[in-house]
This record gives structure tokens, sequence and C-alpha cells, in this order.
């Protein structure tokens, strides 16, 4: 595996190759992501950070997902759980929820979504994150609405499909903390 070569996938997220990272973002090149949403145990809070203001996409805004791009030569799982353990410190086994696409101008790739359940601790990378704590779980679905709200575009997208997938999801239990 290499971390300076991106996974190319086309459309349908089918592996087809491995570009450079400078390669994928000049010349717009479908790739493979991971994000992971990250919930409280009791379900009720989300993990929300702000990238830092040095980051070469979206600096300075905020985003309800952690993630990035999957190297050549690495699952998606692999990546999500690379990705938790960089970003927020946080050692876990993301579960797989769904997979869609993005494409923001020149940005475009196939999203393989996870989602982790852990109350922390979090250490933040400091390259990838300036601030990060716990939004209730309502308050992001208001704000992902808000478009004043300064955050990623992919994350605002990405978020709202996850709250799609909840609302589709069988509740496990009644009285369970569903969304």
């Amino acid at each position: 595996m290499s971390l300076e070569e991106v996974l190319l996938v086309d459309q349908g997220g089918n592996p087809v190759g491995a570009a450079t990272r400078a390669r994928v973002r000049a010349e717009g090149l479908w790739h493979a992501c991971a994000a992971i949403v990250v919930r409280s145990l009791d379900g009720r809070r989300l993990y929300v950070h702000r990238r830092t203001d040095t980051k070469d996409v979206y600096p300075g805004l905020y985003d309800p997902t952690c993630g990035g791009v999957v190297a050549a030569g690495e699952t998606p799982e692999e990546c999500a759980a690379r990705e938790l353990a960089e970003e927020l410190g946080v050692t876990a086994t993301p579960a797989f929820r769904f997979r869609t696409t993005f494409v923001d101008g020149t940005i475009r790739y196939v999203a393989h979504v996870y989602e982790t359940r852990t109350d922390g601790p979090f250490t933040h990378q400091p390259e990838e994150v300036a601030w990060g704590g716990w939004v209730e779980v309502e308050e992001v679905r208001a704000l992902v609405e808000d478009p004043d709200w300064p955050v990623v575009p992919d994350g605002r997208a990405l978020i709202k499909g996850w709250f799609e997938w909840v609302w589709r999801s069988p509740c496990p239990s009644p009285g369970s903390p569903c969304c």
C-alpha cells in the first residue's frame, strides 16, 4: 500500500488503477474515499471538527465526518480505520453504512460511508484538525440545512445521506437511541 498513490475507481466504485494525489486533484480523476460518522455511545451526539486553515481542500470549514482518500492497495474498510486513528486518535473498526458519489467541480469520488460509536478520548491530528467536539444530533441536522453554516460540501452531503440511511434503517429495539 502506498499512501502517496490514490485508488482510482469508475463511477460505480470499481477499481481501475492508481495515481498520485496531485494528479487526482489536477485532472479531476474519480477516486475512492472513506468517511466516518462518529456517534456517541448513547447515540445522541455526533463528533464535529473544524479543519485546519492550512488544509489544501476546504480549509477552516467544519466537518461532521472524518476520513480521506483510499490509498492504492488499501480497502475502504482499512482506510476508514486508518483515517479514524490518524485524525481523531480513535482505534475502532467502523461499520459500513452505504456508498454514494460526490462531485464538486474537479473533486469526484465514490464515498464509502461508515459509522463508529465511541465516547473518546480523542487525540486530534494537528495538521488536520483545529477543533473538535460533540454536537447534538438534532443540532447537526439543523446545521446542515443552514446554507450559512461553514461546512465542507462533501461533509454536508454525506451527513445528509447518513441521516437518510438512519431513517430508512429499522430501529434495533424500542427505546434505543435512534435519530
